[in-house]
């Protein structure tokens, strides 16, 4: 069975325009709001799709799909950084609904 160049995955594609988009944000910050959420935030949301990328580059079903669930982690936990964002007044309504 040939597997799609993980680049080539929508998810991947997903993944990295998130990022992006999430860079850009936060580099708008203050520095205390940077260096705590902001890292915490840039740093969850670049891991999803490098974890689907690793998981594509193994080579087994089993290791693929181990690193597709810890990218979904890396998802959630970048859900949590953009919830507390917006609570903080770091995101307005407009970038939220962006992301």
């Amino acid at each position: 069975m040939a597997s799609t160049p993980f680049e080539k995955l929508t998810v991947c594609k997903l993944a990295e325009s998130l990022a992006d988009a999430i860079w850009s944000i936060v580099h708008g910050w203050n520095n205390f709001a940077k260096d705590t959420l902001g890292k915490q935030l840039v740093r969850s949301a670049d891991s999803i799709g490098a974890n689907v990328a690793e998981g594509a580059g193994r080579g087994s079903f089993q290791d693929n799909r181990r690193f597709v669930r810890i990218a979904r982690g890396s998802f959630q936990e970048t859900q949590h950084w953009l919830r507390r964002a917006f609570t903080r007044k770091l995101l307005d309504v407009h970038q939220a609904a962006l992301l």
